[in-house]
């Protein structure tokens, strides 16, 4: 079965932006199938318009940034509290 974007479902999406990028963490469901945690890196160009990069390594500021949302993301999973147990 080939891949079909209207299948996809996005269930959460949020953000976290600089002068120079922006991160996302999202919740993504296939076909009502299982949720899953999609990240993604966003560089802005010269004229202000973003274009995806690959993720990569991140710094320390932007791991600080992305886990808060991380934690919000798997409060859309369904699968039991799991924000309790990421540590902070």
């Amino acid at each position: 079965m080939p891949y079909d974007k209207e299948l996809d479902e996005c269930v959460f999406a949020k953000s976290w932006e600089n002068d120079t990028e922006r991160l996302t963490a999202s919740i993504y469901s296939y076909n009502k199938g299982t949720k899953k945690l999609q990240l993604t890196r966003e560089n802005k160009n010269s004229q202000g318009g973003y274009r995806f990069a690959k993720l990569g390594r991140l710094t320390k500021e932007e791991i600080e940034s992305l886990l808060p949302l991380i934690k919000e993301a798997c409060g859309h999973m369904g699968q039991g509290n799991l924000e309790d147990k990421i540590s902070e």
